[in-house]
């Protein structure tokens, strides 16, 4: 009997590894397919003029420009609003012209984030103890949502937090199981990235010290005085390492604007801009916690599509629900809802503003925002994928239906909102009359960055042609004596939110200057030619501190 057995059981170590290998092998093809489609994805896009589409996109490749070539390069450049780390990724191939207007350079870190987040969100489904069809077909849902698909192709902030965001899931997911000093540690290096890239990740943050102190205290509850340290301990280990980025933010803005809240109540915060909103009355999310639950909701459908929200609303019932799972992994799966909670209380707060057109606006604007519950929508649809094995056929079918009909239709909202939507603005009239008239002729153009980066950036002339709030004494210069300085002036007339016609028509100078052209977006002055002779044209005043 014992030989009989011995006999049996022999293969099966064999047949394991060999199984083992091939999952290995098809998990390399599948990244490597990922691959493929994101390149793809990036050369379609930018082929059909669609890559640049988005006017953030324009600005936060100028951004990373002006750290490497301008008339005052360095990384002051990187301003205060936006948080720095997608325009750091950029400073080494930004320097080069065609990563530059092509937007590659903003684009690679959102197709590796792509590749990535598909990777990961497999590997959590596995935590989950799916089988390998269900970790499929989650990251499939993943990779075959056209507006992922768009915005990883862009120079967009979007794929870049969803991708450390997910990763940040992924290892607070396994520490919730194991709870090793190296998951926490990880867990706490992810969001500390998210943190340096938008602030859904400061909200990531405060969520993930709330969850991991709770677990602790909850594992030790039996003995108060070890919970209270442990928890105390895991509290000061991870919020060194994670709310690093936040502390440097704080003294960045310090240091550089002599405000180290700067970036949330400074002329170009949010809040500026969201009180001008308010003011005009279309801000209607502001105190209305209905209309901001809507608003998102919404937002969530167009870019994750019907379909997979629905099934990742069964699979997040029966994935919380289910008993076979450790009450602390199930605990932790709430961190997939961050993004929805997060922007709720965003707009609610008044610190956002997201249109649904016909719903609360007559237009598209960051509706994108919505795509940050991608990875929680593959997450929940793979868990149900695993638990309703009867209806695979079903799930499958329709998945793949829905996912053919819209490419078909080129159906993406978030494509929608950048070409016709007022996440875009038609800059191609300035910038064109720009590039034209001024790229051969000696003289800087006086313009406001915060009101029209995107103008910068597609005129194609070089940075150090312009003189915007980040030039030092040359925006001062010229803002006191624009005469002597600008020989164009870009600017809103009669717009004082425009920082350039604020300041230049305080000098009392603007008779000096004759209006070459006036377009809906922004009107183009020219120094009139008797003043010429006095204009400085050339960058004299050397290097500024």
């Amino acid at each position: 009997m014992n030989t009989h057995s011995f006999q049996f059981q022999l293969p099966a170590r064999p047949l394991f590894a060999l199984k083992e290998r091939w999952q290995k092998y098809w998990f390399l093809m599948w990244i490597l397919v990922l691959v493929l489609i994101s390149l793809g994805g990036f050369v379609f896009f930018y082929n059909n003029h669609l890559g640049l589409a988005y006017n953030d996109a324009r600005s936060h490749l100028d951004i990373g420009r002006r750290v490497v070539e301008g008339l005052k390069p360095g990384f002051a450049q990187l301003g205060s609003v936006w948080l720095p780390l997608p325009h750091v990724l950029m400073v080494p191939t930004i320097w080069n012209d065609f990563f530059w207007h092509s937007g590659l350079s903003g684009a690679i870190q959102s197709m590796a984030s792509f590749i990535l987040t598909c990777a990961v969100i497999y590997k959590i489904l596995k935590l989950f103890n799916v089988d390998e069809q269900s970790a499929w077909f989650g990251s499939a849902v993943f990779a075959a949502n056209l507006n992922i698909l768009y915005l990883q192709s862009t120079a967009m902030t979007e794929l870049l937090l969803i991708g450390t965001m997910t990763i940040a899931s992924y290892q607070l997911l396994k520490w919730s199981e194991n709870a090793t000093i190296l998951n926490l540690t990880k867990t706490a290096f992810w969001i500390m990235l998210a943190t340096l890239i938008r602030y859904d990740g400061w909200f990531l943050f405060l969520y993930a010290v709330v969850l991991i102190v709770g677990q602790a205290f909850f594992q030790n509850r039996k003995k108060f005085l070890k919970a209270v340290e442990v928890s105390e301990g895991h509290f000061v280990l991870f919020c060194t390492l994670a709310g690093f980025g936040i502390f440097l933010w704080f003294l960045w803005n310090a240091l550089i604007f002599k405000d180290p809240l700067y970036f949330a109540f400074g002329p170009y915060s949010a809040h500026a801009q969201q009180a001008q909103l308010a003011d005009s009355g279309v801000l209607i999310t502001l105190k209305n916690m209905p209309i901001s639950l809507l608003t998102y909701w919404f937002a969530m459908l167009y870019n994750c599509g019907v379909v997979p929200v629905i099934m990742a609303l069964f699979g997040m019932v029966v994935m919380l629900a289910d008993k076979n799972l450790k009450p602390t992994l199930r605990v932790a799966a709430t961190v997939l809802l961050i993004p929805f909670l997060f922007n709720v209380v965003a707009l609610y707060l008044g610190h956002s503003v997201l249109f649904i057109q016909n719903l609360n606006g007559n237009t598209w604007f960051n509706v994108r925002y919505g795509i940050m519950m991608m990875p929680s929508v593959a997450i929940f649809s793979g868990y149900l994928f695993y638990r309703m094995k009867a209806l695979r056929p079903i799930l499958l079918g329709v998945f793949v239906f829905i996912s053919v009909l819209q490419f078909v239709n080129f159906d993406a909202v978030t494509i929608d909102d950048g070409r016709v939507g007022s996440s875009q603005k038609n800059v191609s009239e300035v910038s064109g009359w720009l590039s034209e008239h001024a790229k051969d002729e000696k003289g800087f153009v006086l313009i406001s960055a915060a009101s029209h980066d995107a103008i910068i950036f597609s005129s194609g002339l070089p940075m150090k042609k312009f003189i915007h709030e980040g030039t030092g004494g040359y925006w001062t210069s010229a803002t006191t004596a624009p005469d002597r300085w600008a020989r164009w002036i870009v600017m809103r007339t009669n717009d004082s939110n425009d920082q350039t016609f604020k300041l230049v028509n305080q000098t009392g100078q603007l008779f000096k200057y004759q209006l070459v052209r006036s377009y809906p977006f922004a009107d183009i002055y020219e120094l009139r030619p008797e003043y010429l002779p006095f204009l400085n044209t050339e960058p004299v005043l050397g290097k500024q501190k």
